[in-house]
């Protein structure tokens, strides 16, 4: 009989998201009004929304915006640790070539020229988000960098500010989304959105998708925690906590395949009413596992946003699908919300099993390079009038053969 303290990894089932059908029918048709009514309809749908018009507000120098200390020297800290990690990645991304004797083929690397970056309001000034989106854009070389948010709170303006945009907007919504995907008043429309939002603002990323680039389409933020014996409970219950803050949907998982640290783990969760109403609502979910092995693989059939490896017996390299993994009880992940360095834009849902989370390589294109010389035009179009004639492309065919010597 199953104890009803916890699941089996054969019968957890990931928490499904809110119905989003409504939603997107819904943005759908605020949209329309946006594609034809333009700014009017964007002032609009603010105004009715968030009760008030959009505005440009010119940003200052970070250290205009006059913050408490503390705050403005954790605000550089992280930016500084963030803007670090980008230049290592960008080291990576460097444009290659070779020759042989049919010419010189190769790619580089573009940034993308304009791209929009949405900082939720939400009840606190979402500081990390603006520094998490707009800094590897600008790295990257984007030119124009439009952060747009409903909040005109001074932290985030400083931290826009600091991070690289060159325009905010205060906005929020679907129709930020669209005033970014669309153009508003002399703003150019962009060609990428990412940024974090409610399911309103992801289901108009989702409409854009097929005009311009997105992030990853965001569901509800999720944490998987792999636990050994030697794991600290105390702090495992804190970074669970710590996550449903995130949003009522934001869940935890915690898998072992102890018996004995589940059921202190329940212990210590049933003890405190708020950690209870967090389990009672699947907040936070218990997993018993047969063996080492069967944690890997619900591991990386979850493939979590957040992964916690707080269990000595598994080796970071046994783990394939993951946003970004957190090593060891020390490695809270709330340091990669804020400051460790890494992007903590990330795929949910068990995207991670195709896709990765936002980094400098997001804002880039990867273009390729043909140049043929003499003795390529001869080499390659012999092959090449031998493919377009069994494929029957008889232009393909003729643009080969017209050059041949």
């Amino acid at each position: 009989m199953q104890d009803n303290r916890y699941f089996t990894t054969e019968n957890w089932q990931r928490p499904n998201a809110e119905q989003s059908t409504f939603r997107l029918q819904s943005v759908i048709e605020l949209i329309k009004e946006v594609e034809q009514d333009g700014d009017t309809a964007i002032n609009n749908l603010s105004k009715r929304f968030d009760g008030f018009c959009p505005d440009f507000i010119p940003l200052k120098s970070f250290v205009d915006y006059e913050l408490d200390e503390a705050l403005s020297d954790a605000i550089v800290s992280a930016a500084k640790r963030i803007e670090q990690f980008c230049l290592f990645q960008k080291e990576s991304l460097t444009d290659r070539e070779f020759t042989d004797n049919t010419g010189r083929y190769g790619y580089c690397y573009r940034p993308i020229k304009r791209i929009g970056a949405y900082i939720p309001g939400g009840r606190f000034p979402l500081i990390s988000t603006a520094l998490m989106t707009l800094i590897p854009a600008k790295i990257a070389g984007c030119e124009e960098r439009i952060a747009c948010s409903p909040s005109d709170h001074p932290a985030i303006l400083a931290a826009a500010s600091l991070a690289g945009a060159t325009s905010f907007i205060r906005i929020g919504g679907a129709q930020a989304i669209s005033a970014l995907a669309l153009g508003y008043q002399d703003s150019k429309p962009v060609e990428m959105v990412v940024g974090p939002g409610n399911q309103y603002v992801n289901a108009a990323k989702q409409y854009f998708q097929s005009r311009l680039a997105i992030d990853v389409p965001a569901g509800p933020s999720e944490l998987l925690i792999l636990a050994g014996e030697e794991s600290n409970l105390d702090w495992v219950i804190a970074d669970m906590a710590a996550q449903a803050e995130h949003d009522p949907q934001a869940y935890s998982v915690f898998v072992s395949d102890q018996i004995n640290l589940i059921a202190a783990l329940y212990e210590k969760i049933s003890s405190d009413d708020y950690l209870w109403g967090l389990y009672q609502s699947k907040q936070i979910t218990l997993v018993l596992a047969t063996d080492k092995k069967d944690m890997i693989e619900f591991s990386d059939n979850f493939a979590p946003e957040h992964l916690l490896l707080a269990d000595a017996r598994i080796q970071e390299a046994d783990l394939n699908n993951f946003g970004a993994i957190f090593i060891g009880d020390n490695s809270a992940v709330a340091y990669g919300d804020y400051c460790a360095g890494p992007n903590h834009t990330l795929p949910t849902m068990g995207s991670a099993k195709y896709s990765s989370g936002l980094s400098v390589a997001s804002f880039l294109k990867i273009q390729t390079i043909q140049q043929v010389n003499e003795l390529g035009k001869d080499k390659l179009g012999c092959i090449a009038n031998t493919l377009a004639e069994a494929e029957q492309l008889v232009w393909h065919k003729r643009s080969i053969e017209v050059r041949s010597s």
